[in-house]
């Protein structure tokens, strides 16, 4: 189960990131702001991704 889980996050976090980067482009936002932006977005999707585990381990 931690395997499956393990490849689903990589999968959903690169999908996240190539959705990250076309709103990038689609927005014009400057390439300054743009690591804060992925950064953020990661930290986000990981907390959901782990919290999503944890919930499917304790219940």
């Amino acid at each position: 189960m931690l395997l499956f889980f393990i490849l689903y996050a990589f999968f959903i976090l690169y999908f996240i990131n190539i959705l990250t980067s076309n709103l990038c482009t689609k927005k014009e936002i400057p390439e300054e702001r743009q690591p804060e932006l992925f950064r953020t977005i990661n930290i986000l999707i990981t907390i959901l991704l782990f919290s999503s585990y944890l919930d499917l381990q304790f219940t």
